[in-house]
């Protein structure tokens, strides 16, 4: 399930960073030094790692997203085929059965339309977000703002031309990546000054290094189809 998914994510970058601090003892001169720059590190990255807010820049959750959109023009024309691409094969049927369903009810009146649309929009976006892997938190309202990246995509694709979304994200990538990098570097030269002054190096470290490593495994993988696991040779992300 979504759940189970999230939780052993966490997991897994709990042992990631246990991993990774074991290696740290550089970071105290004497023994006792070493052993509470390791402790006092592996509580920093931990928190970086489980309890840094994480957001979800997806939009198909959205009232005004496109998977509801679709859903409300599929109802109107009473035909369910345009929606079923925003699912997964073993989904397809269960798709069909509620809009039959939805079909039927929706033409009861008004009140029984709204709730009738309403469970159709939930159904559809919670398989959708299975297929994707993440978890379904219910339908967004509508807020007519959506993430830079998402609608440059989305405008791309309506235009047919990807010069400025390929221009949107080189230079936000670029930009994140000098940053970081120019603050891991000032860290680095007062690393041994203090356990303290360790103890940021790491945690600018940590950020500089798995920020690039994250882009170029990104970069690298080949894509896969929409909900199907990527292909066995593609570049995972390196572990510390």
């Amino acid at each position: 399930t979504s759940t189970s998914m999230a939780a052993a994510i966490q997991v897994i970058r709990m042992a990631v960073a246990v991993t990774f601090v074991a290696g740290l003892g550089w970071l105290g001169s004497r023994s006792e030094g070493r052993t509470r720059g390791i402790i006092g590190a592996l509580t920093l990255i931990a928190g970086l790692w489980l309890f840094a807010p994480r957001t979800a820049y997806a939009h198909c959750d959205r009232m005004d997203g496109p998977v509801v959109t679709l859903a409300k023009m599929a109802l109107e024309k009473g035909d369910v085929t345009p929606v079923l691409k925003w699912v997964n094969k073993e989904h397809e049927a269960e798709v069909r059965a509620a809009f039959g369903k939805t079909l039927v009810v929706r033409s009861k009146g008004p009140e029984a339309r709204d709730l009738a649309d309403r469970y159709f929009f939930e159904m559809l976006v919670r398989l959708h977000r299975a297929g994707e892997g993440a978890p379904y938190t219910g339908l967004k309202p509508a807020s007519g703002e959506i993430e830079p990246a998402v609608a440059a995509a989305d405008k791309a694709l309506a235009s047919g031309s990807v010069g400025p979304i390929e221009k949107l994200v080189t230079n936000a990538v670029a930009a994140g990546i000098r940053q970081r990098f120019a603050h891991a570097l000032e860290k680095k030269k007062h690393a041994d000054e203090s356990v303290e002054a360790g103890r940021e190096f790491v945690a600018a470290y940590v950020e500089f290094v798995h920020y690039v490593d994250r882009l170029y495994a990104d970069a690298a993988r080949l894509a896969a189809p929409h909900g199907e696991p990527e292909d066995a040779g593609s570049q995972a992300p390196h572990e510390h």
